[in-house]
């Protein structure tokens, strides 16, 4: 089995409601999401087929691209209960309301079943991380 990992970059804000902290009020990151993929080989031998790729990068970037990173880039992600608590927010343009807290783990979660059925058969989703800050992140498999 080989694994392929690509790296996404894109900006979301988001609040955590009833928090005792700073993450109580509405905060942005620049996220960082690491998502790996397992190809199986299914030749049987040690090499890859065709041109060589397990899955071509640009191939892992499409679903990607288009059920993460094109919808939460410069959104506002809150929880349908922040926003019963802060109504003022309900018509803002970039929002994506949420049944559950916005936090790290959740979010892997969502983007898990998100990504789970959008490889070719042979190239399943083996994990996922995502960076808050530099040094904070929270991981998937």
């Amino acid at each position: 089995m080989i694994s392929i990992t690509k790296v996404f970059h894109f900006e979301t804000a988001h609040a955590i409601h009833n928090y005792d902290g700073p993450c109580r009020n509405i905060h942005g990151h620049s996220y960082e999401l690491q998502v790996t993929v397992a190809c199986l080989n299914e030749t049987g031998n040690d090499f890859l087929l065709g041109p060589g790729f397990a899955i071509d990068f640009k191939e892992l970037k499409k679903p990607v691209a288009k059920l993460i990173t094109d919808i939460f880039d410069h959104k506002l992600l809150l929880s349908k209960q922040y926003l019963a608590s802060h109504p003022e927010l309900v018509n803002q343009e970039n929002l994506i309301t949420w049944e559950v807290e916005p936090t790290a783990e959740n979010i892997l979660v969502y983007f898990s079943k998100q990504l789970k059925h959008s490889f070719p058969p042979n190239v399943k989703l083996s994990g996922l991380k995502i960076y808050e800050t530099k040094d904070s992140f929270a991981e998937w498999s």
